[in-house]
């Protein structure tokens, strides 16, 4: 019964996965037409169901591009090498396992993961039916499968698949990945636009996720969220991503302050060791996601890739005396809080969309503790709060407050007197309030079992005077 739901659901996928093909079409622009090599690793020709002869020997090239296996399928006569290529702005590998023996049956092969452009070669001397995938970032689940059959009277036929890449190497020691949400731009006192640079860095390390938990994360600038943007409507805003040389993926950067196809991310899909940049007009104020849009999408925004860019109204915004930077995401590992290990990614669990951790700033109730924000009563705060997702929407709320004013998806047309809003997957608001009344401010998504169970909490810690005309517990 499981590897039937499995089928089902695999089949379910190829369908989005059809959709998804549009939307990358849009987004990286079309790649150039699937070949096939036979003989030599650089022939080339359009791919297609005809048989050609594969003999003792020979060169057959399958293409990685698409999210796909091109072809498909292939036959081939014993002693044939099959060379597999990396067409796609991301990475990829070729495993011999079939999705119900991943993990579970000996392996005869397996690629490192290729970067765009790089190869792998093997050579199958023996007859028998040999399945491939991708597991990278469980590609696979999209259906990124194929099948190399080996046999004497074999000729070399193609179909199509679909498929795609994503996946991380750990380095040794893990470091605190959550940002400091004090630690942002101030606001833009400027009251004419300019030319405002932005140099970002694609990181990928390795972090402490929670108490003995460690995953390895990918960040803009080594934090989750990334750096805070902030400037001004009218500004020409130019950005530049670097990818750290030591990366294993591909990165790229989509804001949703841009209007522009793709929003930057065709522009930017950096490879390693690469830099890119593209400039863009701030035209409509709010606050607003940016995020990773490198394919697969989901598993580069879940592992940290996500932040906020501000873009204040030339009047600027009301002063106050704080202002902190939030984001919430959802992380789908193989360790729950409670257990010890470096997590790695599950990508059945991201399927389902069943996160273990629904965490603020990246990290396991990363906002407590010695961690905590700080305010003062009388204070007015200002909370710039995003969310990441990818896939769930966050019911922000602070235990004991009620927001006096809240930008709904960062509309500027505000509401007032809110105690509870919803943040959708992608999308950002910023509250404000004053604290009357010293003592610890909860914050959380009050989907409570995402703050209780996964670690979506946070703590505002308010000094000063009592104030019992407003609050005053009775003996």
């Amino acid at each position: 019964m499981f590897m039937q739901g499995k089928a089902k659901r695999l089949g379910l996928l190829l369908a989005a996965v059809t959709l998804a093909a549009l939307v990358l079409g849009l987004v990286l622009g079309a790649p150039p037409p699937a070949t096939v090599g036979v003989n030599s690793p650089a022939a080339s020709g359009t791919a297609s169901n005809a048989a050609a002869a594969a003999a003792n020997g020979a060169t057959v090239v399958v293409e990685l591009q698409n999210m796909q296996f091109n072809p498909k399928e292939v036959r081939v006569a014993p002693g044939t090498t099959v060379v597999f290529v990396n067409r796609d702005p991301v990475n990829h590998n070729v495993v011999n396992a079939t999705p119900a023996t991943l993990g579970k049956q000996p392996e005869r092969f397996r690629s490192p993961e290729l970067l765009p452009g790089k190869e792998f070669r093997f050579t199958f001397n023996e007859e028998g039916v040999f399945d491939v995938l991708c597991d990278v970032g469980g590609h696979y689940l999209a259906g990124m499968t194929a099948r190399i059959v080996v046999t004497k009277d074999a000729a070399a036929g193609s179909s199509s698949a679909a498929g795609s890449a994503g996946g991380a190497s750990a380095v040794p020691a893990a470091v605190r990945v959550a940002k400091d949400p004090a630690d942002i731009p101030p606001p833009v006192k400027r009251t004419s636009p300019q030319t405002v640079v932005v140099e970002l860095e694609a990181k990928e390390l390795v972090g402490q996720l929670a108490d003995g938990v460690t995953y390895t994360y990918w960040t803009f600038d080594g934090t989750v969220p990334g750096p805070m943007i902030r400037v001004r409507q009218g500004d020409t805003v130019e950005i530049r991503l670097r990818n750290h040389p030591d990366s294993t993926q591909v990165h790229s950067i989509d804001l949703h302050a841009v209007n522009g196809p793709g929003g930057g991310a065709k522009a930017t899909q950096v490879a390693p060791g690469e830099e890119k940049a593209f400039r863009f007009l701030a035209m409509n104020p709010g606050v607003y996601v940016y995020h990773c849009a490198t394919p697969y999408v989901p598993l580069h925004v879940s592992n940290g890739m996500y932040g906020l860019i501000v873009v204040e109204p030339p009047e600027g915004l009301a002063p106050v005396d704080r202002e902190f930077y939030i984001m919430q995401g959802d992380l789908y590992t193989d360790l729950r809080p409670g257990e010890t290990g470096h997590a790695q990614h599950d990508p059945e669990a991201m399927w389902r969309e069943q996160p273990n951790f629904v965490v603020f700033n990246g990290q396991y109730q990363a906002l407590t503790g010695k961690h905590a924000m700080k305010a003062k009563v009388g204070e007015r705060i200002r909370m710039f709060v995003g969310n990441g997702g990818p896939n769930l929407t966050s019911s922000f709320h602070i235990i004991g407050e009620i927001f006096d004013v809240v930008h709904r998806e960062a509309a500027s047309e505000a509401v007032t007197n809110v105690q509870t809003t919803l943040i959708p997957a992608g999308g950002a608001t910023w509250v404000e309030f004053t604290v009357d009344v010293p003592g610890e401010y909860v914050l959380v998504d009050h989907a409570l079992g995402r703050a209780l169970g996964k670690g979506a909490i946070a703590v505002l810690h308010v000094e000063g005077p009592e104030n019992p005309d407003i609050f005053q517990p009775v003996p």
